[in-house]
């Protein structure tokens, strides 16, 4: 899995070279960073179900419809509040490595090939996504530091899908 440290050290490596200041630099960031990033994985992990609920009920308000084929309401819900649970997981995973690379490796890559192959747009994920984005509160839900994380991630999916 990738993190800020494997890729440091991958770039030396391919570089035959030690790290520079400025990788180290980078290390250091991530790591001065990581209290903060372990807050918001712990709250995410404690309350992924009632997270994942508020993403569905966002996409449903915005797509009464849904936009899944041949299913009942139901299950469209069921099969969407599962992909949302999935990428919170992805979005807790990154936090504690502190890299992208889970949401890059299991969750971008293939996905909109997916999602066009069963007739389900990537908006409907970016609707539900963008609301857990523009919901969360500091200090109410997460620290201003572990908030300013967990948003950098949503962002960073929430462009990967547009």
């Amino acid at each position: 899995m990738k993190s800020v440290v494997t890729t440091v050290v991958a770039a030396a490596d391919q570089g035959a070279r030690f790290p520079s200041s400025s990788d180290l630099e980078s290390v250091q960031g991530s790591l001065q960073r990581a209290a903060a990033r372990m807050e918001a994985a712990d709250k995410l992990a404690g309350n992924y179900d009632a997270v994942a609920q508020e993403a569905v009920d966002a996409i449903y308000s915005k797509y009464p419809n849904g936009q899944g084929r041949d299913m009942d309401a139901g299950t469209q819900k069921e099969k969407c509040k599962r992909d949302i649970v999935h990428y919170l997981r992805l979005i807790n995973y990154s936090l504690v490595v502190g890299g992208t690379g889970p949401i890059d490796e299991w969750g971008v890559s293939g996905a909109r090939e997916v999602y066009k192959a069963l007739s389900i747009g990537t908006d409907t994920y970016v609707a539900g996504l963008s609301a857990l984005r523009s919901r969360g509160c500091a200090p109410r839900d997460l620290s201003a530091q572990a908030l300013v994380e967990y948003n950098g991630l949503l962002s960073y999916l929430i462009n990967s899908m547009s």
